[in-house]
């Protein structure tokens, strides 16, 4: 087993903050890289299926942006504009709750792939962040799930 140094995981974060512009941070305790949900981004996970017609989705309309796998929990995560809870109507909420997806709250916290996670397939790039730091508004890809969800996809 490759045991990663401290060194390693501060190198991938200053990557994701450098080249990526994502405002990363490793968190000493749990030594993963942390990004933080609010004004600036928002992450919407959701099983995999469904994230595969999202992202196609996304990408026929061009705004397609990051977008990362959790292969064990056939669950992946878009990376969005800003959470905005009050925008999005009881319907969709509903719908999101039908089709196991969630909106990351204000405040919170994401783990981003780190090199080992890359390495044991634990949490990998689907899409990359690119060095434009684009991501989709958080509404398209709520809209995107619904939509999904009225095809039966």
């Amino acid at each position: 087993m490759t045991t990663f140094t401290e060194s390693t995981l501060e190198r991938h974060c200053r990557r994701y903050r450098e080249k990526d512009l994502l405002p990363a941070v490793v968190d000493p305790l749990s030594r993963r890289i942390m990004l933080h949900i609010g004004a600036a981004y928002g992450a919407v996970t959701m099983p995999t299926e469904l994230g595969e017609s999202v992202l196609q989705r996304l990408r026929v309309a061009g705004i397609a942006g990051p977008v990362f796998a959790h292969p064990r929990a056939l669950r992946w995560t878009f990376l969005t504009g800003p959470t905005r809870h009050d925008e999005f109507p009881a319907t969709a909420a509903a719908e999101l709750f039908r089709r196991y997806t969630t909106v990351a709250g204000t405040g919170s916290q994401i783990v981003l792939p780190s090199a080992e996670d890359e390495l044991s397939g634990y949490r990998l790039w689907v899409a990359g962040p690119d060095a434009l730091g684009t991501r989709p508004p958080q509404q398209a890809v709520i809209d995107a799930v619904c939509e999904a969800g009225r095809r039966g996809r």
